[in-house]
């Protein structure tokens, strides 16, 4: 696994922001957007010439760049080479929302605004498969590829699409997760119309983004990536490869309701049929990481979902929303969070809802709060419903030969 995270360049420091309750989050500075002074994201602390000459670093938009490096990181966490991982064998499902959306605004910008010429190379920096083509291209990835755009569950997505793929032979490894760098002045003004982000917490800008609480006031935009290698066991087990967990479940299932307000029904379903994918029941698992993006309708819908489909159970397991202090990064969220539900079953640990001080009667489950909790489980469950009505549900357990 890797991850450029606002919380974390590495998935040890990653999960131990979570667990430490360690925000990203602050205040958007003016050099990014000029307008309401409270507005805040979660931004990646990234120097991209730290990684490549400036030229190089140039042909990558800063979403592309943080795929790169997320990917480079998975590759040794998983001491694979491409090489060694048979590179026509080898491929990449890669997720994201916007592409290259900082290439994108730069050019709109150049062409309506004035100060120079729109770049020639504008249209392969952003177009949407920039990331996957490049994560190919750099490490000579020559099996199946694909770029899943599916809002904020892309990233799972390519994920459970890529599982599916392994097992079906297609493939024996395949590189999987999602990126996304949408922190821009005209995303900003974007969700800023839409109603949709949250404002500075009046004493702490670090405490802005609130799952499941009762004064929870919307999203918090995150940037990042997140890496995972996926191999078929033969493989894995061949060359003795250290193994985090096993991905048991993908569930995919539609709203067909509305383009942006969530159904709880869909969410069920996707959840339902990762568990039957899994051949688990729901007492089987142990922690769910919720998409719990913070706004008024979506975590109460999540909430009501979770209880359809864990019934007596569902408020006894315990669940958490890391966006609380790594935001919301869209197509990267997927990755990012089964990254989290991973570590937390590695460690028998699940890291807890941070600023969750309010509780709300609607959101009524066992939303972990202040310290981590201790974890018995070999399985968990990773929840991503994005825009469209689109839903992705993992599940992940532990792995034995």
């Amino acid at each position: 696994m890797g991850i450029v995270s606002p919380i974390g360049r590495s998935v040890p420091q990653f999960f131990e922001a979570l667990t430490a309750k360690r925000s990203g989050v602050r205040r958007v500075p003016e050099t990014i957007y000029v307008g309401p002074a409270d507005l805040v994201a979660a931004f990646v602390d990234f120097d991209a010439n730290a990684y490549w000459r400036p030229h190089v670093a140039a042909q990558y938009d800063r979403a592309t760049q943080f795929a790169l490096a997320a990917v480079h990181d998975a590759f040794r966490d998983a001491s694979l080479t491409p090489s060694a991982a048979s590179s026509s064998n080898a491929g990449v499902y890669w997720g994201t929302g916007l592409g290259g959306a900082t290439t994108i605004e730069e050019s709109y910008r150049m062409l309506h605004l004035g100060g120079g010429r729109v770049r020639p190379a504008s249209v392969v920096l952003g177009m949407n498969n920039a990331a996957a083509g490049n994560i190919s291209i750099a490490n000579g990835l020559r099996g199946p590829i694909m770029n899943l755009s599916t809002a904020c569950s892309s990233s799972a997505a390519s994920i459970g699409e890529a599982y599916r793929a392994i097992k079906a032979r297609y493939a024996d490894v395949i590189v999987a997760g999602g990126s996304e760098a949408l922190i821009t002045y005209g995303n900003l003004r974007a969700w800023e119309a839409m109603q949709a982000l949250a404002h500075a917490d009046a004493d702490d800008p670090a405490r802005s983004c609130k799952p499941f609480s009762a004064n929870r006031r919307g999203i918090v935009l995150g940037e990042g990536a997140a890496a995972l290698v996926l191999e078929s066991a033969e493989h894995a087990e061949r060359r003795g490869a250290r193994i985090h967990a096993e991905v048991a479940g993908y569930g995919n299932a539609a709203d067909a309701c509305h383009i942006s307000k969530p159904d709880a029904d869909g969410q069920a379903r996707a959840m339902r049929s990762a568990l039957a994918d899994a051949q688990l029941a729901p007492s089987d698992i142990g922690y769910i990481n919720a998409h719990g993006t913070a706004t008024i309708v979506g975590d109460a819908v999540e909430t009501n979902a979770l209880k359809r489909v864990f019934g007596d159970d569902a408020h006894g397991i315990p669940v958490s929303s890391t966006k609380a202090l790594h935001g919301h990064l869209m197509g990267a969220t997927g990755a990012v969070e089964m990254i989290a539900a991973i570590a937390a079953l590695e460690a028998g640990m699940a890291p807890p809802t941070a600023h969750l001080d309010c509780p709300d009667p609607a959101c009524d489950l066992d939303y972990v709060t202040g310290q981590p909790r201790a974890l018995r489980s070999d399985a968990v469950m990773s929840n991503s419903f994005a825009f469209g009505g689109m839903n992705a549900v993992l599940i992940a357990r532990r792995y034995s030969l």
